[in-house]
Order: C-alpha cells, then sequence, then structure tokens
C-alpha cells in the first residue's frame, strides 16, 4: 500500500499540472534520474524505450512488466521528486493485466503512469471503450493500491502511427479524450503531433490537459504552453543523444585514437559528486 510521503509526490505531481506547463525529462535509470533530478527538474518521467535500450533489446513492450518495474523502482528510489512511469500497454491486453501492472508500479514508487492504446508497435489501437475499461481498471487499481491520487495520463497513438485518414484524426484524439476521461484518465498524451495550430485546436476542444512529446523538430517549450498544453516530454530524446555520443566516442578512439568527443564531459569527479549519499 502506497504510504503517506508516496501520496505527498502524488499530490505534488498533481499540482505541477494545475500550475502551468509541466517538463518532464525522460530518465531510463537511476544514474539518468539523479542528474536529472540535480538538474532541477521538478519531476521525472521514464522512458520505456530507453529502458529497453538499457537492456539490450529494442521498444515496444519487448520488456516483461517485472524487468520495466524493476527499473522504475530504481528510478523512484535515487530521487525525492515525483516520478511517473511509462507503462507501454500495460503487459497484457485485458483490464486485468492493465490492473496488475499498475499495482506493480505503484508498489515501485511511481505516483503516475502512462498507459497507451496500442496494441503493438505500429498499430493496431484498441477501440476507444476497450480502452476506457482498460483505464477504468487502472484507476480502480490504484485505489486498491492506497493510492487514488495516482496520475494517469492516457497516450493514444492516432498520430504517432498515421491511424486513419489525416482529416479524421484530430477529431479521432477528441473522441478517444472524451472516452477516457470519462473513464479516470486525469491527461491526454499525444507524441506524433506537432504542429502547433492542431495542438492548439486539441488543447482547446480537449476535456483533459494535453501532454506532447517534443524534441528537434517541435515548437520550443515557449509556443507549446502559449497554445495551451500543459505537459512537455521528450521521450528517448535524452538517451538518443547519451547513445549518440557513446557510439560517436567509441568509433573515435578505435578509429583515430583521439578523444577529441569526450571534451566537453564532466569530469569524473564532478559526477561522482553527484552520486554522493543523500543526494538527489
Amino acid at each position: 500500500m502506497a504510504g503517506e510521503t508516496q501520496k505527498g509526490k502524488a499530490g505534488k505531481l498533481r499540482a505541477l499540472h494545475a500550475a502551468g506547463v509541466l517538463i518532464l525529462p525522460n530518465a531510463w535509470d537511476a544514474g539518468s534520474a539523479t542528474m536529472i533530478a540535480l538538474a532541477g527538474a521538478q519531476a521525472i518521467a521514464t522512458t520505456s524505450g530507453g529502458i529497453a535500450w538499457s537492456l539490450g533489446r529494442s521498444d515496444g513492450q519487448r520488456l516483461t512488466r517485472a524487468e520495466m518495474i524493476e527499473r522504475v523502482r530504481q528510478i523512484a528510489a535515487a530521487v525525492t521528486i515525483p516520478v511517473t512511469a511509462d507503462i507501454e500497454s500495460g503487459y497484457g491486453p485485458g483490464p486485468e493485466d492493465a490492473a496488475v501492472t499498475i499495482a506493480a508500479a505503484i508498489a515501485a514508487g511511481a505516483v503516475g503512469v502512462n498507459i497507451e492504446d496500442s496494441r503493438a508497435p505500429g498499430g493496431p489501437l484498441f477501440d476507444p471503450a476497450e480502452q476506457a475499461e482498460r483505464i477504468r481498471a487502472v484507476r480502480a487499481a490504484s485505489a486498491s493500491a492506497g493510492l487514488p491520487g495516482l496520475f494517469i495520463n492516457a497516450r493514444t497513438d492516432v498520430f504517432l502511427y498515421g491511424i486513419g485518414a489525416p482529416e479524421a484524426r484530430l477529431d479521432d484524439v477528441l473522441a478517444r479524450a472524451d472516452a477516457y476521461a470519462e473513464t479516470g484518465a486525469d491527461g491526454l498524451f499525444v507524441p506524433g503531433l506537432t504542429d502547433l495550430q492542431a495542438i492548439t485546436e486539441l488543447a482547446t476542444a480537449s476535456p483533459l490537459p494535453v501532454n506532447v512529446m517534443a524534441g528537434p523538430g517541435a515548437p520550443p517549450v515557449s509556443e507549446l504552453a502559449a497554445a495551451g498544453v500543459r505537459r512537455v516530454s521528450i521521450g528517448t530524446a535524452i538517451t538518443q543523444a547519451a547513445y549518440t555520443l557513446t557510439q560517436r566516442t567509441a568509433t573515435e578512439l578505435l578509429t583515430t585514437g583521439s578523444y577529441a568527443e569526450l571534451e566537453q564531459g564532466l569530469d569524473f569527479g564532478t559526477i561522482n559528486n553527484m552520486f554522493a549519499p543523500n543526494r538527489s
């Protein structure tokens, strides 16, 4: 059962959504979470893709529930700020599967979750009624686990996977938002949508606060905030940057024997001190 400290973090995460645009850098392990917290983040989101890569697998529910939950536990234990967990599609198609996953995520220390409506990478999606039942089960499971204030961010992959005719996608997302709101969702996450006009229309019409996935090529946070977006995350982008540097550094070392790619890195002592006891 969730304790008072965890309930307090859940309340803080809710308050952050009500206070303006919430910026959530995405962590993939305890170390990245610690660095993000020390950078000044008020809350952290996990990235399923980054976690999968760190275990040598591709994204898209290639991990077991137990593997994902263990990493969520490590991340939540490493920081004192709220953590919201990417639980993909809930590790099973039925409402009961999502409920089991939510109970495990709460036990691991999460105070929020993303749950997506895609059955598999690239689609197809659960129809709105099916996904609404899964969200209902998530809400009930959070109450049973002693954390009724769990923030449920309902992710829809209509734009990410190009589901349906382009001109019909916004209406599809809004219909899903209505269904998901009625069964207990607190937010609407729409990765793959970066057109500012469409984002503005969505934020104006959605019954739920809108979360978009930003990064290179997307509007800056200030423009997203002005459009009415309430939450901005960046998915695997930080992990991509870290792994890109890893590849470049290794390639340089192996081909030229030089170290230019390492010149902008923090020194050993600085990073080591960031992981000193009671730092988060």
